[in-house]
């Protein structure tokens, strides 16, 4: 079958934020919003309808328009970013100052008399760029050369033996290169694979290979989204576009439990009781489908929760919240008992009982093996994220907001909740891949993700175990599963396990202020909770390759321990000085530095400057600074929890100066500088802490 593709310009029609061009046989519409989005779609493809889109399609710049450019070619010109469109329909995204950044080679499609038309797009990208965005396997978050698989919810590699499946698939792109930052968004629902090829710079007088990705999409429409800039003005570009994430309320920072089984209210009981006696932080207990009625979502077997609301009354009182299942429902005619997206029909109506129930939230458990039709597949995740927000909203207790964790979904879903990456891959390669499926889906908006915790069987290492948690004690969700077949705690590997977890679960709990403080950020402006170490400085091409380390906001980096028996590990430090949290050494970046990782930590590293608010013994929130260099100044953010769900209070800056031995810490306001209201401990002054 021969392929259509657009012919040469025909015609052109401008309009504000850019126009229309057709050509011998499509059209192209080009759209610059004011927030600096540009829209691209053939065949008359419009912005709306999108399920991605937060509300309405964003006003075009009234100050870009469609222009001749050289060759028979139009061009848009806005404040951030040129749009330029050949005679035969390639376009380029370009810099202010003229570097291209990205460019598509004119579509073809593949008309098909029983269905839509498939359809593929080229495109090229610098010899120096990365590509990055969901779907990071073993090899770390960056997106290695080969073919991902896109739609029927499942991601990851399309070859075989190529990993587990990422948890959220959408055509999504981060591609980071020393001329600048894009995000590309194909707003398809459809099933599609996108085959990436890294470039090479030629050495010498040998000329470069450019980057290289192939768009497949089995049906329409044609359209996507591109946004350029530093990544911190992408992301904020990015969440303009699809939505703000939800605010997690100030517990879902805590620690998670997942209680499996056919056990009752009692058995919950002993579970928490388990935590408290050993003295390990518990803030939520999710309940698996063994406390269904016949396993059916929204429902609850009476026979061993009778008194459900008084169980979770109870356990709110001792600071726990209870959280349900939802699971897949299954076709009672198909005979291969496929899963299936819950009926959405009355579905906020259902997730308010829940919460009339005493649940706090919901978690789905419908992954990316499920098929769900064609087109839909983590279109319907979405709607289901909606309705559990949404309907848990209404009637969740005042003071705090609803938690929706999803296991798949589409772009705009952070507006609900955040994503639970599963158990992930067994083994160490599972350990790596599941920090770079949160590092992924942070670059892609999502902020609030992280895998489950597991040992026993599952792993056979208790080493393994120990380190999961010590890793997830730094990304945004911690939760834990049985780690045995008691199903009770860490406390089934043994005293020296249950130490080392008890030190984890205490430093997690230390940091919920900075947590806190993060998640409100992430709202505001779009940018990640946990971000690759080149998220402030892109143009460092040695942090875009390293991929077993991040940063934690601005103020730390985290160095988890990703192989077995290691008990020393090198770190990459970016620029500046830092700080080993452990040890108080110093060290200078850009740097590769050797440090200890014994068993019962692994290394963080503190900015010099850095404000981290922390909990403190009596459970208010201190400062935790850490000295700036001689002569040098820092500071920091903190948003403290209102409590309320909504987009919580102003956020308190402080600064921070250094002369001599003496570091000064002031809370910046309208009417000048002032006395911080909370207390101070400031560390990194001779290797040692001390009081301000």
């Amino acid at each position: 079958m021969r392929a259509r593709v657009p012919g040469t310009v025909r015609e052109v029609e401008p309009g504000p934020g850019g126009g229309v061009i057709r050509f011998a046989r499509s059209e192209l519409r080009i759209l610059v919003a004011v927030n600096g989005a540009v829209f691209w779609g053939w065949d008359g493809a419009g912005p709306e309808p999108s399920y991605a889109l937060a509300g309405a399609c964003p006003e075009p710049d009234p100050r870009a328009a469609l222009e001749p450019d050289t060759d028979g070619g139009w061009r848009v010109v806005a404040e951030r970013v040129t749009v330029a469109v050949s005679r035969h329909g390639a376009l380029e995204v370009l810099t202010p100052g003229g570097v291209t950044l990205r460019r598509d080679l004119p579509p073809r499609w593949w008309e098909a008399e029983d269905g839509p038309a498939r359809w593929m797009q080229r495109s090229e990208v610098p010899a120096d760029a990365r590509f990055f965005g969901p779907g990071g396997r073993a090899e770390g978050v960056r997106l290695r050369d080969g073919a991902y698989r896109l739609g029927n919810g499942v991601a990851g590699r399309a070859a075989e033996g190529a990993g587990s499946a990422a948890p959220v698939a959408m055509p999504v792109q981060l591609v980071v290169a020393d001329a600048g930052t894009h995000l590309l968004f194909v707003d398809n629902p459809w099933d599609g694979t996108v085959t990436l090829r890294e470039g090479a710079e030629g050495a010498g007088s040998g000329h470069d290979r450019a980057g290289t990705c192939e768009l497949r999409m089995e049906g329409g429409p044609v359209r996507g989204w591109a946004m350029v800039g530093t990544p911190a003005r992408v992301l904020l570009t990015w969440a303009s576009l699809t939505g703000a994430p939800a605010l997690p309320p100030a517990w879902a920072f805590g620690h998670h439990h997942v209680r499996e089984g056919t056990g009752g209210e009692d058995e919950v009981r002993r579970v928490v009781a388990g935590h408290q006696e050993r003295r390990l932080p518990l803030d939520a207990v999710h309940l698996g489908d063994g406390h269904l009625d016949g396993r059916r979502a929204f429902t609850v077997d009476l026979d061993r929760f009778p008194k459900l609301p008084m169980l979770a009354d109870e356990l709110r009182r001792e600071g726990i919240r209870l959280v349900s299942v939802v699971p897949p429902a299954v076709r009672a005619e198909d005979r291969r008992g496929e899963a299936v997206f819950p009926d959405l029909t009355g579905a906020r109506e259902r997730y308010a009982g829940q919460a009339a129930q005493g649940f706090a939230g919901v978690w789905h458990t419908l992954g990316s093996s499920a098929p769900v039709g064609r087109e839909a597949h983590h279109v319907d995740a979405l709607c289901l994220a909606r309705s559990a927000y949404e309907g848990l909203r209404s009637e969740v207790p005042s003071g705090e907001g609803p938690l929706v964790l999803s296991r798949s979904g589409w772009a705009g879903l952070q507006r609900y909740g955040g994503v639970w990456c599963g158990e992930g891959a067994a083994g160490w390669s599972g350990l790596r891949a599941s920090l770079a499926q949160v590092l992924g889906l942070g670059l892609c908006g999502v902020p609030f993700s992280g895998p489950d915790v597991v040992g026993g069987g599952r792993d056979g290492s208790s080493e393994l175990y120990v380190r999961r948690m010590q890793l997830a004690a730094f990304l945004p969700l911690l939760r834990t599963v049985a780690a045995g077949p008691v199903g009770g705690g860490p406390w089934e590997y043994g005293a020296v396990v249950l130490g080392h977890a008890r030190v984890a679960l205490g430093e997690r709990r230390r940091l919920l202020p900075y947590f806190v403080t993060l998640a409100h950020l992430a709202r505001r402006t779009g940018a990640p909770m946990v971000r690759p170490l080149w998220w402030p400085a892109p143009e460092e091409r040695a942090l875009r390759d390293c991929e077993d380390a991040f940063l934690l906001g601005d103020a730390l980096l985290v160095a988890p321990v990703l192989e077995p028996g290691a008990v020393r590990r090198e770190v990459r430090l970016p620029r500046g000085r830092w700080y080993d949290t452990a040890t108080g050494r110093v060290y200078e970046g850009p740097a590769k530095v050797l440090v200890d990782a014994p068993l019962e930590r692994i290394p963080v590293f503190a900015r010099a400057g850095a404000v981290v608010p922390v909990r403190g013994e009596d459970g208010g929130t201190e400062l935790e600074v850490w000295a700036p260099a001689p002569g040098r100044t820092g500071g920091g953010l903190v948003v403290p929890d209102d409590g309320d769900g909504g987009d919580g209070p102003e956020a308190e800056r402080y600064s921070v100066t250094r002369s001599g031995p003496r570091v000064v810490v002031r809370r910046e306001t309208e009417n000048g500088a002032e006395e911080p209201s909370r207390p101070v401990r400031v560390r990194g002054l001779g290797g040692s802490g001390g009081q301000m």
